[in-house]
């Protein structure tokens, strides 16, 4: 039996995983941890690779100076972000965005 292709994959994905949530780092290293009420999964990468965990409806990691968008679905739930760059006037917490 054939496997299907990637495109046939992430379509699928994309059905049932509608929403995508994007943790956007500003430059100073934060970890944060998202819940939601269906299921999460990487939307790119992998996440042994990235440092990332993702649990049926969490996900963990740490950003920085990078991205990490996650597709879901449900409603987000609860988002927690931990400031690890001390408290200055120069410190920016990661960007969160749900489309």
């Amino acid at each position: 039996m054939a496997r299907p292709s990637t495109d046939q994959r992430s379509s699928a994905t994309e059905t049932a995983l509608p929403n995508v949530i994007t943790v956007d780092g500003q430059g100073t290293p934060a970890s944060f941890e998202i819940t939601v009420d269906g299921e999460i999964e990487l939307a790119t990468g992998v996440p042994s690779e990235e440092a990332i965990t993702v649990s049926g409806t969490a996900a963990e990691g740490a950003v920085a100076d990078d991205t990490r968008r996650f597709r879901f679905s449900g409603e987000v739930t609860d988002v927690t972000i931990v400031n690890h760059g001390g408290y200055t006037d120069d410190v920016v917490d990661p960007e969160i965005y749900i489309e």
